[in-house]
């Protein structure tokens, strides 16, 4: 080969790391841990319309080995939403503790849902009959000063372990088409799920370029509205949006102001009650090779058969999973 073409090749070969290798096909479930299974289930399915798919429970090495809980025993039940999913798992053995009364929107171990709802209104009056926990007042309509997020209406609030959840309304133009379609169906499904990050390059070094995750939008948001959204005096937000070819997004939350959102606890584990897990589905059987050691299941009753569970640059639990 010539200088030149070897020069050409080592360009590729850098752009196509920069842009990452496609190791995941798909945003899969998105879980976290619960203290009392049957509670949560009745929470999310009669106050939020999930429908339970499968309830299962296990135990073993393998499972121990994944998670690092030791002796485990788990319910793991996964509930659907239009076409996404959840996934709460109930830590029989052993019980691990609760969040903490003073969480914050940017404290740095900080996930969420998005669920999209057709008429905020109405959503919104559900909740508040059944008495859900607030984190926003009320709905939030974002400023038509911000272009990607101008009209969007949302609302923070918790579930019964102090899990936030939104509720998210996209008016004409913004947002994915299929939440417009026609349906008597109060809550539709899950845009995105949120996690607050420290450092935006270095969330993307991980998502993106060590993942294959890519970039779909952004915006920076303040004012008010979203201080009041998000429970945050002085709020000001870098948003970088992620997506897979298929699945809920993945949205990056760096708060420019204010500082003081405390960092992830380096002792926290998976059967805490702050503990969420963003379940990723690799391409094909290499793409686990170099992320870890992978961990194959003695059955499929979580629906994979070999799992690496990382952690990325803030400490939130990512796991990349095959067949």
């Amino acid at each position: 080969m010539t200088r030149l073409g070897l020069l050409l090749a080592g360009l590729l070969c850098a752009a196509a790391a920069s842009a990452g290798e496609a190791r995941v096909g798909a945003v899969g479930a998105i879980g976290l841990t619960v203290s009392d299974m049957d509670r949560s289930v009745v929470f999310y399915r009669d106050v939020l319309g999930f429908t339970p798919v499968r309830d299962v429970e296990a135990t073993g090495e393998a499972y121990e080995a994944l998670y690092d809980v030791f002796p485990i025993r788990l319910r793991v039940v996964d509930l659907r939403l239009g076409r996404e999913e959840i996934e709460l798992t109930e830590y029989l053995a052993p019980t691990g503790r609760p969040a903490p009364v003073d969480a914050r929107s940017n404290d740095r171990w900080f996930q969420h849902l998005a669920i999209v709802v057709r008429d905020m209104d109405a959503a919104y009056q559900r909740l508040h009959d059944r008495h859900v926990t607030h984190v926003s007042p009320a709905p939030q309509r974002l400023p038509d000063w911000n272009p990607q997020a101008g009209g969007i209406r949302a609302f923070y609030f918790r579930d019964p372990d102090g899990h936030p959840l939104e509720l998210i309304w996209f008016p004409p133009g913004k947002g994915d088409p299929r939440w417009r379609t026609p349906t008597d169906r109060l809550f539709l499904g899950i845009d995105h799920t949120a996690i607050a990050t420290g450092d935006t390059e270095a969330s993307l070094a991980f998502y993106r370029d060590r993942l294959g995750l890519r970039v779909a939008g952004g915006s920076r948001n303040s004012g008010p509205e979203q201080e009041r959204l998000n429970a945050v005096r002085g709020a000001r937000l870098r948003i970088t949006a992620l997506r897979a070819a298929r699945g809920p997004g993945i949205e990056l939350l760096e708060y420019l102001a204010p500082a003081g959102g405390r960092p992830y606890p380096a002792d926290a584990r998976p059967n805490d009650l702050i503990h969420w897990q963003t379940r990723l589905v690799a391409t094909g059987p290499d793409a686990l090779d170099d992320l870890g050691r992978p961990i194959r299941l003695p059955d499929a009753q979580l629906g994979f058969g070999r799992a690496v569970s990382l952690r990325d640059p803030d400490g939130h639990y990512v796991e990349v999973v095959t067949p």
